[in-house]
């Protein structure tokens, strides 16, 4: 199967092609920002068409859901527009369309036990609605498209934008200050980057139906109990305190509760294994001793 990898250098993206690289039957073509500018929607249908494959895989997004409260125009153009001209492409090649979406899109609604796929959208912020009404876009333009929510991820390239992941932001600081105070009233899915994209591949392989799919680890945690497992597993010494949101507040609201239930994805793939289990194979794998 041939994939054509937008954002390639990404998070998700540099681990999805070390995944198709270990196994058979996937041949990945990247393309990153400096190749293509997804925003220009002329450039992007030109430079779409003139590639060939089977399945487009859009791992872009403009993430940094702080500047985006004051940038939503490029957080539309990246996370919805952009999206919509990749699905009228794929539908027109009858090629696969997979996208990579986020539990942002929810938060504005209470809950308390893990959204499935099914449940009503509603962001908090400029980043979720951006990614929301792109899912909608791709949802009306007919492409035969998967949907992967994906939470939290931590995985060996860092979020560009954000200069590294939580994992490495809590041990750095750790070691730096001695003393962190970490949030402890917004719960999610903590997600290995290496395990989504396996999980991606899996889909593809299983020629799952089209629709949306949450991607993440199972288990769940506060972001002050996502830090503590950290620090203890990678032996930081650290005097850790939990604070609540408007302790810290940021220029974005944060859902309290995003948590992403995998059990549409599990009936497919299997389930996937705890978050816990693969942060240790993350903090294993990192080239800087702990």
């Amino acid at each position: 199967m041939k994939l054509l990898l937008l954002g390639s250098r990404g998070q998700l993206g540099s681990d999805l092609v070390r995944a198709a690289a270990r196994e058979d039957g996937f041949c990945v073509q990247g393309l990153d920002r400096s190749a293509l500018d997804v925003r220009n929607a002329e450039k992007l249908r030109a430079a779409l068409a003139e590639h060939s494959f089977d399945a487009l895989v859009n791992c872009t997004s403009y993430h940094n859901t702080d500047e985006a409260e004051s940038n939503a125009g490029l957080a539309l153009s990246v996370n919805a527009h952009a999206v919509a001209v990749m699905a009228e492409c794929c539908r027109r090649k009858r090629a696969r369309f997979v996208h990579v979406s986020t539990d942002y899109v929810f938060g504005g609604l209470p809950a308390k036990r893990p959204l499935t796929e099914d449940a009503p959208t509603a962001p908090l912020n400029i980043y979720g609605l951006s990614k929301s009404y792109g899912e909608t876009l791709l949802r009306q333009s007919g492409a035969d498209a998967l949907v992967l929510r994906v939470a939290s991820l931590f995985g060996a390239a860092g979020a560009q934008s954000k200069g590294g992941n939580f994992v490495e932001s809590m041990i750095r600081l750790g070691k730096e200050r001695g003393a962190l105070r970490v949030v402890a009233d917004q719960h999610m899915s903590p997600t290995s980057s290496a395990d989504a994209a396996a999980m991606l591949l899996g889909l593809l392989r299983k020629d799952a139906p089209p629709g949306i799919y949450h991607a993440v680890n199972s288990g769940q945690a506060s972001w002050f109990e996502f830090a503590g497992e950290i620090l203890s597993r990678a032996g930081v010494a650290v005097e850790l305190s939990a604070i609540s949101s408007g302790e810290y507040p940021t220029a974005a609201r944060r859902p309290a509760y995003s948590v992403l239930c995998n059990a549409k994805l599990a009936a497919i793939l299997g389930p996937p294994r705890p978050w816990q289990h693969a942060l240790n194979d993350y903090l294993r794998a990192r080239v800087a001793p702990c």
